[in-house]
């Protein structure tokens, strides 16, 4: 997660930039940013605190891309809500990802038979029995 924090810091003026279209910017997002925060997310096992956190991840990037909106009966300038940006991006939120990596990864490992040290690793520390 701090890699991806770091990274997010170090493209934050590209991703608020007015010269790159918000589609380059999320291609940039999903090509570069998330996997260097997915990195090894497979053997990741989640709380909800880092769920949380993963969230807000997303969202402050995603804030940044999209920028602020103009209200239409104020006419001030306001940050997206957390629904209006999931309308916004359509792509798989990084929890589900992540999640769904992991499952992928289960489904290999059940695969292997009981006979591999992988397999009675993988069972051992999930829980599973053999």
């Amino acid at each position: 997660m701090r890699s991806g924090i770091a990274c997010y810091h170090s493209m934050q003026n590209l991703l608020s930039s007015r010269f790159l279209s918000k589609n380059l910017n999320i291609k940039i997002y999903r090509n570069i940013m998330l996997p260097v925060v997915l990195y090894g997310c497979e053997t990741w096992s989640l709380t909800l605190r880092e769920e949380w956190n993963l969230r807000v991840f997303e969202n402050m990037v995603l804030r940044r891309i999209f920028g602020p909106r103009r209200d239409e009966v104020t006419e001030e300038w306001r940050r997206l809500h957390n629904e209006e940006l999931n309308d916004l991006y359509s792509s798989p939120k990084i929890v589900w990802v992540i999640k769904s990596r992991r499952m992928r990864l289960a489904g290999h490992v059940a695969c292997m038979g009981v006979g591999r040290p992988v397999y009675e690793f993988w069972c051992f520390h999930s829980g599973f029995t053999v």
